[in-house]
Order: structure tokens, then C-alpha cells, then sequence
């Protein structure tokens, strides 16, 4: 597990963007999102600039404070965060059925912790798809340092387009990826096409469940600070992923919100109210040290200018999150497991 340390943040805000460009690049990614005037339609019409911006931005944020697996779990009591997370991701490799050889894919698979995680527990050979170029760097150099780059790769390239064969992989999962996609049955149809007939495809999807009211104005607001925080151009609702992956022509095997029964909360590690030692750089006290540490690294230059900036966003993203969770409108862990037929005909 990589252990990023504060000048590694500082060193690694704007990814690949030129270190004098981040500043304009956090102008333009916030003002794709409803709390600085966007729209829903010109997020989806430009989501690979948005989706890249968002992560040149955001990776040595999320490497700092998550470690190299950027995503939730369910957690029992007594379970650390790191070990729900290795959990989580070892029960996606379960339901897949993995077996030693199989080819996989890992669609929108961040610097490639679950990957690396999910590769060793399974002894498969994974490919992580990935459209952002620094994300990719970082993982292959992860992957090295893991020992898993002869039998893990990366491949970059945007999941609404991918430059793989049809009937290529005997496995495809995504955890909390594909919601960064503008339109989930061209994702899942893509998803659909690579993948070889009899096998199965699972997910851990974002999504705003049944009690999101779309004319509350707090839901409005908590969707909103998901959406800017997280870089996302919409929050599908539960049903509507079911409805684009049977339309993608897959047999829906099983789906549930993971977040209904774990006994603590998935929000918890970001709630003001709960603090902990094991996952310190997530809780408010730690994201406060963050934000005033990245605050005086970007006043001596060696934080680029708009880090504060994208602090700010991320800690709205937080609020939005807690919030949406506490009222049981919003979740990172709606799961599915859904098979492409042995027919392979839609």
C-alpha cells in the first residue's frame, strides 16, 4: 500500500497539467457544475475534458487520504477501513467467479489498487482501462513496485469507445468507474461487446436511490456537491442502471444496495462526528490539517496555485456525501452482477 506523504500531494496536484496551469484548469472544471451556473448536457457533451481535469486534479488528494483503492465499503464493527476495503473488493471477485488465467478487465480502474488487490487474491491477469494519462503513470509504477506488472497492464483509453476485439475478456468489473460515464447503456453496451458470451460483468455503481426527491431543494444541493466534488455529469437512479443494462442485452443476476445492511455506516470515515486514528487523513480534523498544510505549501510555490481550490471542492464532495448518506438518498454501493448470454445476441 502506497503511503503518500504531504510533499507527494503538493508535488502531484494537477497531474499532467502544466504546474502554471492549474489554477485556469480548476476555473473550467468547476464551471461545468450547477454551483457555478453548469449543466447536466454540457458535462455529458464534454466528459472526458471534465473527467480528465477532475482527476489530473484530485489524484494525489485521493492517494494521500484513501491509499491506492479510491472507494467505499460496507464495514462491520471491529473491521478497519482498510480491511472493508480489501473486503469489498475480494467479494466483487467472488461473485465474478474468477479463476487462475482468466483474462479481466477493470473498466475505470483509478492507479490500480483493486486491481493489484483483486489480481493477487484471484491469480488472474488484469488490464485496468483508463482515459487519464497521469493516473496511468502512477499505476504502472505501483503495479512494479507489487510485483504484478508482467501479468497487470494498463490501457488507456475512454470506456464509451474501447480498442479491444469483440469477445475479448472472460471477465469485466468496475468499481465506482462507470459513473463518470455520460450515458450508461453506451457504457454498458460497450461493456457488453467485449465481453465473451456466458460470462459476467459486476459493478459498484453511484446512484441516488428511490427516497432522492428530484424537487427538494436540499437533495438538489446534495446531488449538486456529489456531482462537483466527484466529477460526475449526472447521478443515475438505481432502477435506471437496470433498465441500460438489460436494454445493453445483459440478464441481470442479482443487484442490491450493499449500503442497507452494513452496520456502520459506508459514510462514516468522512462524518465530522466520527473520529479515528486508522483513517485520520479522512476524518475532519484530518481533511482540516490538509487543507491549512495545502494551504501554506501553495503560499511557498511549492503547491501550484488552485490547489486551496480543489481542497475546497473536495470538501464539499465530503459534506455532500455524509449528507446524502445520513438521509438514505444517495449511494456508492449499489451492486450487480449481470451476465452476457452464451448466444452473445442482444
Amino acid at each position: 500500500m502506497s503511503k503518500a506523504s504531504a510533499l507527494d500531494l503538493a508535488a502531484g496536484v494537477g497531474g499532467k497539467i502544466d504546474k502554471s496551469h492549474v489554477l485556469s484548469a480548476v476555473d473550467k472544471y468547476e464551471k461545468y457544475h450547477v454551483c457555478y451556473g453548469g449543466e447536466e448536457e454540457e458535462r455529458k457533451n464534454n466528459y472526458t475534458d471534465m473527467v480528465n481535469k477532475y482527476y489530473d486534479l484530485v489524484t494525489s488528494f485521493y492517494e494521500f487520504g484513501w491509499g491506492e483503492s479510491f472507494h467505499f465499503a460496507p464495514r462491520w464493527k471491529g473491521e478497519s477501513l482498510r480491511e472493508s476495503i480489501k473486503r469489498h473488493e475480494h467479494f466483487l471477485a467472488l461473485h465474478l467467479e474468477l479463476k487462475p488465467g482468466y483474462k479481466v478487465l477493470d473498466v475505470g480502474c483509478g492507479i490500480g489498487g483493486p486491481l493489484r488487490e483483486i489480481a493477487r487474491f484471484s491469480s488472474t491477469s488484469i488490464i485496468g482501462l483508463n482515459n487519464n494519462e497521469y493516473q496511468i503513470t502512477r499505476g504502472k509504477e505501483l503495479n512494479r513496485l507489487a510485483g504484478v506488472d508482467k501479468t497487470c497492464n494498463f490501457q488507456k483509453a475512454d470506456f464509451m469507445n474501447m480498442p479491444f476485439p469483440d469477445n475479448t475478456f472472460d471477465a469485466i468489473y468496475a468499481i465506482e468507474a462507470t459513473c463518470h460515464a455520460p450515458d450508461a447503456y453506451g457504457c454498458y453496451k460497450e461493456i457488453y461487446r467485449v465481453l465473451k458470451p456466458g460470462q459476467c460483468f459486476a459493478a459498484y455503481e453511484w446512484c441516488m436511490t428511490d427516497s432522492y426527491d428530484p424537487n427538494n431543494q436540499d437533495h438538489q444541493k446534495i446531488k449538486a456537491e456529489i456531482e462537483l466534488g466527484d466529477g460526475l455529469p449526472d447521478i443515475r437512479l438505481t432502477r435506471q442502471c437496470i433498465e441500460a443494462l438489460k436494454k445493453a442485452g445483459f440478464e441481470v443476476l442479482w443487484e442490491k444496495d450493499l449500503a442497507t445492511d452494513s452496520p456502520i455506516p459506508w459514510y462514516m470515515p468522512l462524518d465530522k462526528n466520527h473520529f479515528s486514528i486508522s483513517s485520520f487523513r479522512l476524518n475532519a480534523l484530518g481533511r482540516f490539517i490538509t487543507k491549512n498544510m495545502v494551504k501554506a505549501l501553495e503560499y511557498i510555490g511549492f503547491a501550484p496555485k488552485g490547489s486551496q481550490r480543489v481542497q475546497n471542492f473536495l470538501e464539499k464532495a465530503a459534506e455532500g456525501l455524509v449528507e446524502g448518506g445520513r438521509r438514505e438518498i444517495f449511494t456508492p454501493l449499489y451492486f450487480f452482477v449481470a451476465r452476457k448470454p452464451d448466444a452473445g445476441i442482444h
